[in-house]
């Protein structure tokens, strides 16, 4: 599904191009764009995933927004279980896979920075296109290049309205978990000419900013901003919005945050 990149993109929940919904799985795309694809995934009981593979051109992530997912990362494959609010990421050449080994659903998103043809992929084809590969005969980078916060870890930015943790800072991708108070006074409508922006609403309600309307947004929202689209955000209260943010590429998000 491609976006109109004039504007921003915002997705009610269970909105977006769903490409699989069979009993054991759903796969749904909420943006695709050169830079960023966002994915919804439902895994019921002993779901697997890809058998262990790299990507060597983009970074492949993962956070867990109902029950627990299983991945296996580095040259071992080693297990990390991660509940609700885990956050895992596998930068180029990190052997990586996934799978939900627990007794009840698995629901968590799924993004890859660049996208590199992952939609097509979802859909069903474009496989012999697409950035995947074995295992490399060395293993690939070892397990701690991986990136694994478990829920309530990540380098925490707090001010007075606002709490943030820092998820991944990567080139091609940053991932924050944001906190807006309901005394938060919103961030103005702006665009980004390097990058997209998009927000993933985990709990409380935003009012988004899309042209000259401002729309409320329920958890399982989704916005994208593609470079150039103008928007903004605030909490209309009464309690704590939180978002996931991504920035594709970050071009300096996080370092601004730090200063």
């Amino acid at each position: 599904m491609e976006l109109d990149v004039t504007q921003p993109l915002l997705l009610g929940p269970g909105d977006g191009e769903t490409t699989t919904d069979r009993p054991e799985r759903t796969l749904r795309i909420l943006c695709e764009l050169e830079q960023l694809i966002v994915s919804w995934f439902r895994y019921e009981p002993g779901e697997e995933g890809p058998d262990p593979h790299i990507h060597r051109q983009h970074s492949d992530a993962f956070y867990a927004l109902e029950g627990e997912v299983d991945f296996g990362l580095g040259p071992e494959v080693s297990r990390v279980k991660g509940g609700p609010e885990t956050f895992v990421a596998a930068p180029p050449n990190v052997v990586h896979t996934f799978r939900n080994s627990s007794g009840a659903t698995a629901i968590f998103l799924n993004i890859h920075a660049p996208s590199m043809g992952f939609g097509d992929v979802l859909r069903g084809g474009g496989h012999e296109h697409f950035d995947q590969f074995d295992p490399p005969e060395d293993g690939g980078r070892p397990f701690e290049e991986a990136i694994v916060q478990l829920a309530g870890a990540g380098e925490p930015f707090e001010h007075e309205t606002t709490f943030h943790r820092v998820q991944a800072e990567l080139a091609e991708l940053s991932v924050i978990e944001m906190t807006f108070r309901p005394d938060f006074e919103g961030v103005d409508p702006h665009t980004h000419e390097d990058h997209v922006d998009a927000f993933y609403v985990l709990a409380g309600e935003a009012d988004f900013v899309i042209g000259d309307d401002v729309r409320r947004a329920a958890p399982g929202s989704f916005l994208a901003a593609p470079p150039g689209a103008r928007h903004g955000f605030s909490n209309p209260g009464p309690t704590d919005l939180r978002v996931l943010n991504f920035h594709a590429p970050d071009a300096g998000f996080v370092s601004r945050l730090r200063s």
